[in-house]
């Protein structure tokens, strides 16, 4: 056996070690299981999906928004908000100016 055999089986052996910690990490997070899961309910389709990437998105759960679509939503909710409450304080307002309203003797009664 030469050096660079040696040198072989060494790299070898650590990118193994790296594969085996990677697949400890994603057993840990509980991915593996998840995937299995999706995977066999997609084994289990009697009628298979036309496109089984999105049959796999739809029940990870990553059919949601896209990040900048959250932000761009979480933004116009914010000026909704603020518009909400500029409206709600309006609204206060002239239920108070009707209730003066409302209190004054209208014109022509007897005092």
């Amino acid at each position: 056996m030469c050096a660079a055999d040696i040198a072989s089986m060494a790299h070898y052996r650590a990118s193994e070690s790296k594969r085996e910690q990677f697949r400890r990490y994603l057993e840990k997070a509980g991915v593996l299981d998840t995937i299995t899961s999706v995977l066999v309910a997609l084994y289990e389709e009697t009628d298979k999906p036309n496109n089984a990437l999105d049959f796999i998105k739809l029940h990870l759960g990553a059919s949601g928004p896209e990040p900048a679509d959250t932000e761009a939503l979480r933004m116009e909710l914010n000026e909704l908000q603020q518009k909400y409450n500029l409206l709600l304080n309006e609204n206060k307002e002239l239920r108070n100016r009707l209730m003066q309203f409302e209190h004054l003797p209208e014109e022509g009664e007897a005092e």
